[in-house]
């Protein structure tokens, strides 16, 4: 994520995050996506139950849910990804 300024990073915590130090944040990156071109796998059938991606943003993979192209996108570390997408060709998974 080193094409990304973190110095503009909005953090954000659970509205179901309780006080004492036990929450988790997200960071809302500044990451322009208006004009991303978004890719289903080909192994995606048409149940719905699909992902998207952007393969061509700057060192990340956003990945976006197909139902629902304007809500929350994921960004994963283009290194991240690549290890994902590996060990789920390599079935470490189980049979998905």
């Amino acid at each position: 994520m080193s094409d990304i300024n973190l110095t503009a990073v909005r953090w954000m915590k659970s509205s179901f995050s309780q006080q004492g130090g036990n929450c988790v944040e997200v960071a809302v990156v500044p990451l322009d996506l208006a004009g991303a071109q978004w890719v289903k796998s080909r192994h995606s059938g048409n149940g719905g139950n699909c992902i998207e991606v952007a393969p061509d943003a700057p060192g990340v993979m956003p990945v976006r849910d197909s139902k629902d192209p304007e809500g929350a996108v994921l960004l994963f570390p283009i290194e991240a990804w690549r290890s994902f997408v590996a060990a789920t060709a390599a079935g470490e998974f189980g049979d998905i």
